[in-house]
C-alpha cells in the first residue's frame, strides 16, 4: 500500500539531482537531460515539471518541498520480461534452459491452483520490485487464469503499471499445467475484457514459447492478437540451442523459430520475445521491419549458460531492445545489476554497452518499444509520477568510490557493479511513496 502521504494533493518540489532521457535516441551523451541541482514537480498522480532547482523553485513558490539533496531522482525502472510464479525459485543450482523449466519452473508453477498462495506471492514480488526501484513490470503469471487476476489486483492496489498475461500451454508440461486452445483463447480474451486498459493494467497474450504450444493453440492466440490490437504479446525466443533444435523438429515446416510465432500474427508493435540470443540474419530483419522488441536478460543467460546476446547486431538491424531480469532464472530484481551483466556480456563481445545507454533501455528506450513513452520511461510533464531515489553513496565502499560530484554516467556505472537495493531510497508510483527504505528498516527494527 503506499505510505502516507500528508501532501499528495498539494504541488510537491522535490529536490534533488535528476537525469532522464526525455525523447527517444540512439545519441545517449547527448540528449540525456541532467540537471545537477535540480526539482522534480508532483501534482497528484503527475509529472508537472522538471528543471533546475532555481527556476522550478521561482515558478513554483507554494510548493511542498522535500530535499533529497545529494541523491538522484530517475525515473522508474521497466523490466521487459520476468515470472512472478518463479520468486521462489531463484537462485537454483545447475540446470540450463529445458531441464530448469522440468525441475523448477513447472514444481513452482503448480501451486499457484491456489490463489491464496498467488495473492501471497504477487504481493512478496511486487514488494520486490519496488525495493529495486522498478516501477513497471512486464510479468508473466502461470496456465491459471486467477494468477493473473492476484497480480492485477496487487498491482491495482497501489495504482501500479504491469503488463501482465496468463501463460498459455496445450502441451509438454505437467497435465496439470496444461489448457487447451479453446480454454487459452476463452480465458485470455475475459481477462483482456477485465483488465487491459482498467487503470494502469494492460494485458499480454503469452504463449509461454512454441514447444509448448499446439498449432491449435497458437492459431487461437493468434485470433486474439488480431482482435485486441493494442494487447501486448510476450513470449520466449532462441535462447538455448537444444530448444531451437526441438522447436525445428516441432514445426518442420517454419521458417526457423521467429516464423513459428510469425505464421499466426504474433510478430509486431507491442510483441517482446524473452532473449533473442541465437538468431539469423532473416530474424534479425524481420524483427526490425516489425518493430517488436527483444528482452535482453544477461543475468538468467549466463546463469543458464545460454548466450551472450549479440546487441550489436540488433542495434544494425533497428530492433527494439529493452533490458530484463528474467526472475527466476534472472539471478537479481535489481536493473542496475541486471545492466552491469549487459555490461559483462557486451565486454566478451568486445563491444561494451554504455552506462547511458543501459540507463536508456530500462527506462525511455524500453517505454518507447513498448509504445508507452507518453506515460512511462521519462520525468516529462504530463507523464506518471513513477520514479526513484537513489542514494549513490550507501556504504563505506559507495562512498569512497563515487565522488559527491561525481557524472551521472560514472555513478550509474559504479552502482551497476557495487550496488544492491540499499541503494533505493524511495519509489513513488503515481504520485505515491510506496516504498521507502528508512521506513522499511524501521519496520524491520
Amino acid at each position: 500500500m503506499p505510505l502516507k502521504n500528508k501532501h499528495a494533493e498539494a504541488t510537491q518540489l522535490l529536490r534533488a539531482s535528476i537525469a532522464h532521457f526525455p525523447t527517444t535516441t540512439l545519441n545517449f551523451d547527448e540528449k540525456v537531460e541532467i540537471f545537477t541541482d535540480g526539482a522534480l514537480i508532483v501534482k497528484g498522480n503527475t509529472i508537472q515539471d522538471v528543471g533546475d532547482y532555481s527556476s522550478m523553485h521561482t515558478r513554483y513558490p507554494d510548493a511542498v518541498i522535500k530535499d533529497y539533496s545529494g541523491k538522484w531522482i530517475l525515473p522508474g525502472l521497466i523490466d521487459s520480461h520476468l515470472h512472478y510464479p518463479q520468486t521462489q525459485s531463484i537462485a537454483n543450482y545447475g540446470d540450463q534452459l529445458l531441464s530448469w523449466l522440468e525441475n523448477y519452473t513447472f514444481p513452482a508453477e503448480m501451486a499457484f491452483e491456489d490463489e491464496a498462495h498467488a495473492a501471497h506471492i504477487a504481493k512478496v514480488f511486487l514488494n520486490q520490485l519496488l525495493k529495486n526501484g522498478t516501477t513497471t513490470g512486464f510479468v508473466f503469471t502461470t496456465v491459471h487464469a486467477s494468477s493473473s487476476h492476484a497480480l492485477f489486483r496487487a498491482a491495482s492496489d497501489i495504482n501500479m503499471a504491469i503488463v501482465a498475461g496468463k501463460v498459455c500451454m496445450d502441451r509438454h508440461c505437467p497435465s496439470n499445467l496444461q489448457d487447451t486452445p479453446a480454454l487459452a483463447q476463452r480465458e485470455s480474451a475475459d481477462l483482456i475484457d477485465e483488465w487491459h486498459n482498467k487503470g494502469r493494467n494492460k494485458y499480454a497474450l503469452t504463449p509461454r514459447f512454441a514447444p509448448t504450444s499446439s498449432d491449435a493453440q497458437l492459431a487461437a492466440i493468434g485470433e486474439l492478437a488480431s482482435q485486441y490490437t493494442d494487447v501486448f504479446i510476450q513470449t520466449h525466443l532462441s535462447e538455448n540451442h537444444d530448444e531451437i533444435a526441438w522447436v525445428k523438429s516441432l514445426f518442420p515446416s517454419a521458417n526457423g523459430y521467429l516464423d513459428v510465432y510469425d505464421k499466426y500474427n504474433l510478430v509486431r508493435e507491442r510483441a517482446v520475445f524473452g532473449h533473442g540470443i541465437h538468431l539469423n540474419q532473416e530474424e534479425w530483419e524481420r524483427l526490425g521491419e516489425a518493430r517488436a522488441t527483444i528482452a535482453f536478460c544477461p543475468t538468467s543467460n549466463l546463469f543458464l549458460g545460454s548466450g551472450l546476446f549479440n546487441m550489436e547486431q540488433a542495434r544494425a538491424s533497428n530492433v527494439h531492445v529493452a533490458l530484463a531480469t528474467d526472475v527466476g532464472a534472472g539471478t537479481t530484481f535489481n536493473m542496475f545489476k541486471t545492466y552491469g551483466d549487459a555490461y559483462k556480456v557486451s565486454q566478451l563481445r568486445n563491444a561494451p554497452i554504455s552506462p547511458l545507454e543501459g540507463f536508456y533501455l530500462m527506462t525511455q528506450g524500453a517505454a518507447a518499444a513498448h509504445k508507452l513513452d507518453d506515460e512511462i520511461g521519462n520525468l516529462n510533464p504530463g507523464t506518471a509520477a513513477d520514479f526513484i531515489v537513489v542514494e549513490p553513496r550507501f556504504d563505506e565502499l559507495t562512498a569512497l568510490r563515487i565522488d559527491k560530484d561525481a557524472l551521472f554516467k560514472d555513478v550509474f556505472f559504479a552502482l551497476s557493479i557495487l550496488g544492491d537495493d540499499r541503494m533505493i531510497e524511495e519509489t513513488w508510483i503515481s504520485g505515491q511513496c510506496c516504498y521507502s527504505k528508512k521506513e522499511n528498516l524501521d519496520a524491520m527494527a
